[in-house]
């Protein structure tokens, strides 16, 4: 039995990846969390994010992303807000993933536990998907989050069908919503090409993500990352036994070699499960800041080991 047996891990993204006075504060609320351990973190100036993975007992990984949610609507306004990632609120999306001895079904109880007290503590709206949704439709994250804060800032009004599942029917005047969901591990994974051509980008997304024809399981987005002068595939594997990560590598390189354009590099979002890694197959996939820190299950030896 592993020491993190019946925890709960919990990837918080929040609409700021450019101010680090804001992004420390975030850093404190979840650490000032009895029993939580910060696994990781993310920030990315373009696409104007940061990304927390964090882990423990899920009362006191509850207490963590709570404490975050005040933080991130004390100091995140989304009317001034830009970046490249789509997203509806200051906590975009609040996720829970069980861990080890812990079942999907308890994180989307946790789920609804954290949305009811989201919206009674901080009157933020709050959208449930994943195995949390209490509207079929609202399973897929996308469809939830369509069109973006300044789009759903208005149908939440007057769309009964894109209102909130809690709180509302109009939106927090500058923390939006926040969609809380339960799910199983995905891989946060961007591709980065060797051009400033994002249509190159976006016709390869086009071709891997699962609802253009795709592979099954993954989500992909073509945008350009100003900073770096470079288009980027930003992709979600939601289920890397369906769809592993040399297979969608391959035919990216496939399809950018097609349109003229080389691959640069790959990087991590958050972090890995041991699992996803023989999914590999052997294919350099060409990472960009990987460690043994980056699979999920290291990190957590390695902090528990040196905590005890």
């Amino acid at each position: 039995m592993a020491p993190w047996s019946g925890w709960v891990e919990c990837v918080p993204n929040f609409s700021e990846g450019r101010d680090e006075e804001v992004i420390a504060a975030l850093e404190r609320a979840v650490t000032s969390a009895s029993g939580v351990l910060l696994l990781d973190r993310h920030t990315d100036r373009d696409h104007n994010r940061t990304v927390l993975t964090l882990a423990g007992p899920p009362s006191s990984v509850l207490e963590a992303a709570l404490r975050a949610c005040e933080a991130a609507v004390a100091q995140i306004d989304l009317t001034t807000h830009e970046g490249r990632h789509p997203r509806i609120g200051a906590i975009d999306v609040l996720p829970f993933v069980p861990l080890e001895g812990t079942s999907l079904e308890s994180c989307a109880a946790l789920a609804h536990q954290a949305g009811e007290a989201i919206w009674r503590r901080f009157r933020v709206p709050v959208y449930f998907y994943e195995a949390a949704a209490l509207q079929p439709e609202r399973r897929e994250l996308a469809a939830i989050r369509r069109g973006g804060f300044e789009t759903l800032l208005e149908d939440a009004r007057r769309e009964a069908a894109r209102a909130p599942d809690i709180g509302g029917p109009g939106l927090h005047p500058t923390a939006g919503a926040t969609a809380v969901g339960a799910r199983k591990f995905l891989v946060a994974w961007n591709v980065n090409l060797e051009t400033d051509k994002v249509a190159a980008a976006r016709r390869i997304a086009g071709r891997i993500r699962e609802s253009s024809g795709g592979f099954p399981r993954v989500k992909a987005l073509g945008l350009y990352l100003a900073s770096r002068g470079r288009a980027q595939v930003s992709m979600n594997l939601t289920d890397f036994e369906k769809t592993g990560l040399a297979e969608v590598f391959l035919a990216i390189e496939q399809e950018a070699r097609r349109l003229g354009v080389e691959v640069s590099g790959s990087e991590l979002v958050g972090l890995i499960p041991e699992m996803a890694l023989p999914a590999a197959g052997g294919v350099d996939l060409r990472w960009e800041h990987f460690s043994p820190d980056s699979i999920l299950e290291h990190r957590l030896r390695s902090l528990l080991g040196s905590s005890g």
